[in-house]
Formats: C-alpha cells, sequence, structure tokens
C-alpha cells in the first residue's frame, strides 16, 4: 500500500510536540468534526503525519506515523467517532511557520491553508516533500 500522509493539530497549552515525544505513542482521541472523522478513518498504520502546534505558535513543528488505524475513541460520549494511534517521530531541524506555508507557491493549496480549522487533514505527497525541505531535513 502506498503511504498516506496527513497533518494534525493541537494546541501547546492543551498537548504539545514536547508532551507527545515524552509520551512516545498516544491515542489520538477528542476529535468531534465530522470532516476530520473521516481523514481519521482513513488513516492506516505506517502513515506519515505532520504535527502542527495551532493558536500562537501556528507552525509545523515534528513528525509521527500512524500506529493504529482508527477504533473507537474512548473519550467520546456517543457512538461513531474515531481515534488513531499515533507514535512521536522527529521535530523539525526548523519549524515551518504558516506564514511560510502561506508564503510558498509548491503549498498553495495546501489544506492548511483552505481549511484552516480542520484538525485532522491530508497532505498530498509533495507537500510534505515540501514542508521537509523548508525545515531543513
Amino acid at each position: 500500500m502506498t503511504t498516506q500522509y496527513w497533518l494534525v493539530k493541537s494546541e501547546p497549552g492543551t498537548y504539545s510536540w514536547d508532551d507527545f515525544v515524552a509520551e512516545r505513542r498516544t491515542a489520538w482521541t477528542g476529535v468531534r468534526n465530522y470532516a476530520a472523522r473521516l481523514h481519521l478513518q482513513a488513516m492506516r498504520a505506517g502513515d506519515q503525519v505532520l504535527f502542527y502546534h495551532s493558536g500562537e505558535a501556528k507552525s509545523i513543528v515534528g513528525l509521527a506515523r500512524v500506529t493504529r488505524a482508527a477504533f473507537p475513541d474512548p473519550t467520546a460520549d456517543e457512538p461513531g467517532w474515531v481515534a488513531v494511534g499515533l507514535a512521536a517521530g522527529r521535530p523539525l531541524p526548523s519549524p515551518v511557520t504558516l506564514a511560510t506555508v502561506k508564503a510558498t507557491p509548491a503549498l498553495k493549496d495546501m489544506a492548511l491553508i483552505r481549511l484552516g480549522r480542520l484538525s485532522v487533514q491530508p497532505v498530498k505527497p509533495a507537500e510534505f516533500k515540501a514542508v521537509l525541505k523548508l525545515a531543513g531535513g
């Protein structure tokens, strides 16, 4: 199967990259948006993930991978909501800010710009490579 690429967002004050690295693995729970749920359901073990700090930071800061495909979200009060398992990878050599993403022609159609509020979103392979290049790694 072909690797898919994703971006997940978190407020650093709620769950930061450093928190994720300290835990090494996490269940990505608490997503309550229907479009984001569809993306979670499409994730497969081995897919690559960009970790984005929302809020004040507004930057892609690290890499992760999916370790477990969608399963029922244990934090949900109603059925149908799902979570995935994620493992922390490495931090990006340099964070890639939202301003940099917006200023980069190769990223002009990235979901991060078009669907800014969506907490889980697909990333095209070329966009993933462009982000890594911008990060210096």
